[in-house]
């Protein structure tokens, strides 16, 4: 199962049996709207904190995968989940709710494709039938904890990004019972924590281009493919300034991609009115991306192989005020229709 290096190949192909997509009245408003199976009216979620809120927003996206997959939530074996909230309490308090047990999981944005490639090693080699993954974010949530409270109105650079308010779960099952076409996972390639000194927390697609070349180098390598062979290689939230990085350091390596197959979510999420700077970020952002759009457009027939890469940045707001630099990880995960 080991490809090279760094990769894991998985000939059972592990299958995404279903998913649950929530967004926030934002997201509600941009461009893949009808890929969300239900939107909040607003932030609060019900709930009287953010935090709380955050932790609405997964066990509602998890219900929604598990009854559209018509699955028993003691029919799951383990639950992978991650967010970027204090000690990720919002992914372990709705543990708590699930009582599935549970992997906590932190590797900020590239905390999606981590959970989806582990769940599928659990599934391909046989350690669970199946297995709920995913990952979410909190715009008010987030930006309390790394910047500043929304409330203050605080002015961005054209750099930043817009954390996406969304949960996005799907349930990978060893695919026994599946008939016909369905999105199977048939390889993961693991990231190294890069850290090329960039310490702007404005610049987070800049910070992580280096790390998603990386891993996509190491993935080309260790499966012996080419960038062809994918129909779209999409990253997780490099948004404009990341992903211009990136293909200028691909191309310095030999890889030329063409700009229509190399795509980035953050800059998909949002419609071309909504003010969010250079695009969107937060481990909701591919994780609502893959699980909505992009395994709906897989299911058009509009794709049939794709490459997520997510990345994250793994600063926090104490390394911040200690002058550190912001070490960053990409992971990358590949899903076929078939």
């Amino acid at each position: 199962m080991l490809k090279g290096k760094y990769s894991w190949g998985f000939q059972n192909k592990p299958v995404i049996q279903s998913t649950g997509v929530v967004g926030g009245p934002f997201e509600k408003q941009g461009r893949l709207s009808e890929d969300f199976d239900s939107f909040y009216d607003d932030l609060w979620m019900g709930e009287d904190t953010y935090e709380k809120a955050n932790r609405t927003m997964i066990e509602d996206a998890v219900n929604l995968a598990l009854e559209k997959g018509k699955i028993q939530s003691d029919q799951i074996q383990f639950f992978l989940s991650g967010d970027l909230i204090n000690q990720i309490t919002p992914s372990s308090f709705a543990a708590r709710t699930n009582k599935i047990p549970y992997f906590g999981l932190f590797g900020a944005c590239a905390t999606s494709m981590e959970g989806l490639a582990l769940a599928s090693f659990i599934v391909n080699s046989q350690g669970a039938e199946n297995v709920l993954t995913g990952a979410s974010s909190h715009n008010a949530a987030t930006e309390k904890q790394f910047r500043y409270p929304t409330e203050y109105g605080g002015q961005k650079p054209p750099t930043a990004q817009w954390t996406v308010t969304g949960a996005g779960y799907a349930v990978v099952s060893n695919g026994l019972n599946a008939a016909g076409k369905m999105p199977r996972v048939t390889s993961a390639t693991i990231g190294k924590v890069l850290d090329l000194g960039v310490s702007d927390p404005f610049n987070m697609g800049g910070a992580m281009a280096p790390a998603a070349v990386d891993t996509l180098v190491q993935h080309f390598q260790d499966l012996e493919r080419d960038p062809s062979y994918y129909d779209l290689i999409i990253t997780g939230d490099l948004a404009k300034i990341g992903r211009e990085t990136a293909l200028d350091l691909l191309e310095q390596k030999g890889y030329v991609l063409n700009e229509n197959q190399f795509n980035d979510c953050g800059l998909l999420i949002y419609d071309a009115h909504q003010p969010v700077q250079s695009g969107a970020s937060g481990p909701g952002c591919s994780a609502t991306v893959l699980y909505g759009h992009l395994i709906n457009q897989m299911k058009k027939g509009v794709y049939q192989k794709i490459l997520v890469v997510a990345t994250g940045a793994l600063l926090s707001p104490l390394t911040y005020q200690q002058n550190e630099t912001i070490p960053c990880i990409a992971h990358a995960v590949s899903v076929e229709y078939c």
